[in-house]
């Protein structure tokens, strides 16, 4: 079981539709990578997810078979008790591009000023998901290259089992890979 932040814990319930929130990605050491703005669309109560919208604005990156394309838009999910997020990536159309998953810590949830900061920790594996049922599991050779087989065996073991458990979560198409619509809703 991964460790969840009390602090966050404390300050979850702030996630409410319609709260802006900014969402920071740090690389596995904590650094911060980039940051943006969403605001909270829904909240689900099994696993404490948050439904967080965001519009794609970087350029266009194509993935495994994933496309991401400036004006897509992205219904991000995250947790403060399970350790990944995953982003439905929608054409500016509506249609389905797919799945994109992070094993990460827990989300963590900071105020600052009158602002709230949602933070997740990339730790290397990713998977991407394809409406047609096919996926694929990115950064295996940086997870390799991080040194942690050795230095944190515990944590490699971790980040691997987290990996399998949202690959059997995608292949069950179990929430959030259930959602199917820009309407963030179940099929």
């Amino acid at each position: 079981m991964w460790p969840s932040d009390t602090g966050t814990l404390a300050l979850w319930h702030r996630l409410t539709p319609g709260a802006a929130v900014t969402i920071i990605k740090a690389d596995a050491d904590g650094a911060e990578v980039t940051r943006y703005d969403g605001h909270v669309r829904r909240v689900h109560s099994a696993d404490q997810w948050i439904e967080a919208e965001a519009v794609w604005s970087h350029g266009n990156v194509a993935l495994a078979g994933l496309r991401f394309v400036p004006g897509d838009h992205l219904l991000e999910y995250f947790s403060p008790v399970l350790p990944y997020n995953v982003f439905t990536v929608f054409a500016p159309d509506g249609a389905l591009r797919g799945w994109y998953a992070n094993v990460s810590h827990p989300a963590l949830l900071r105020e600052n000023g009158d602002k709230l900061e949602l933070t997740w920790r990339d730790l290397y594996l990713d998977l991407i998901g394809l409406p047609d049922g096919t996926h694929i599991t990115l950064d295996e050779d940086e997870l390799a290259e991080s040194g942690l087989a050795t230095s944190n065996p515990a944590m490699y073991a971790r980040i691997a089992r987290t990996q399998v458990a949202v690959i059997e979560r995608f292949k069950a198409r179990e929430y959030p890979f259930s959602v199917v619509s820009l309407d963030g809703l179940s099929s």
